[in-house]
């Protein structure tokens, strides 16, 4: 019994030296088994984005911001109806002198115009044989948001053809008449109108614009 009891002790002794020894050899500290070692360098990717974070708004879309923050965006060109016809405040002439031209919001979702147009001249009222005329602006431009059947205006002032018949220009150059014109909307497409009664008869081809307005003009 004694002999069995100095051997468990000596064994138990042996275990210990050489527990120590693999302590000194591997340098470990007390700690080291519960934090993980610090010289272990991580090989987890980082979390990166493959393709760069649009933006919720399209940057070819201008638009205003309603009370909700959500964005409006441009009157695309198929969700207008453009039509024509002759303004009752004019210059005093035979020719078109004044034309108003409305935009017709035909979707279900609000949309936004702004600016002022290009007109050309539709030849034989083909848009293949436009004639672009010289457009001077006047007034500011605001956006005018439509809602869903909403309507927008502008008005075109010609140089007015003069006398009967055929008519003629006081610049002595001779009028110009089209079937159609086309008119352009920044961001909103080319247009082509007819008016609802006659033709577009001009002089020098030239004419003054409003831009789109939310009023309607006389």
């Amino acid at each position: 019994m004694q002999k069995s009891s100095i051997s468990i002790r000596r064994g138990a002794m042996a275990v210990a030296v050489v527990s120590v020894a693999a302590a000194m050899m591997t340098g470990c500290q007390p700690g080291d088994a519960e934090t993980g070692s610090d010289d272990v360098t991580s090989t987890a990717p980082t979390a990166t984005s493959s393709s760069p974070i649009s933006s919720p708004v399209s940057s070819t879309s201008t638009g205003t911001s309603g009370s909700t923050g959500t964005s409006v965006k441009t009157c695309a060109p198929n969700s207008l109806k453009a039509s024509a016809y002759q303004a009752a405040d004019r210059p005093t002439g035979t020719g078109t002198g004044a034309a108003i031209v409305q935009f017709t919001n035909t979707t279900a979702k609000p949309c936004v115009l702004q600016g002022h147009p290009t007109v050309a001249g539709a030849a034989n009222g083909s848009p293949e044989l436009n004639v672009p005329l010289q457009v001077t602006p006047v007034g500011s431009a605001s956006p005018v948001k439509l809602a869903p059947g909403a309507q927008a205006w502008l008005k075109l002032t010609f140089v007015q053809v003069q006398g009967e018949g055929d008519g003629y220009c006081e610049s002595g150059s001779a009028p110009v008449v089209y079937p159609t014109m086309v008119i352009g909307l920044p961001n909103s497409g080319a247009h082509q109108v007819a008016l609802d009664d006659g033709q577009f008869a001009e002089c020098d081809g030239t004419l003054t614009a409003t831009a789109v307005t939310a009023t309607k003009p006389s």
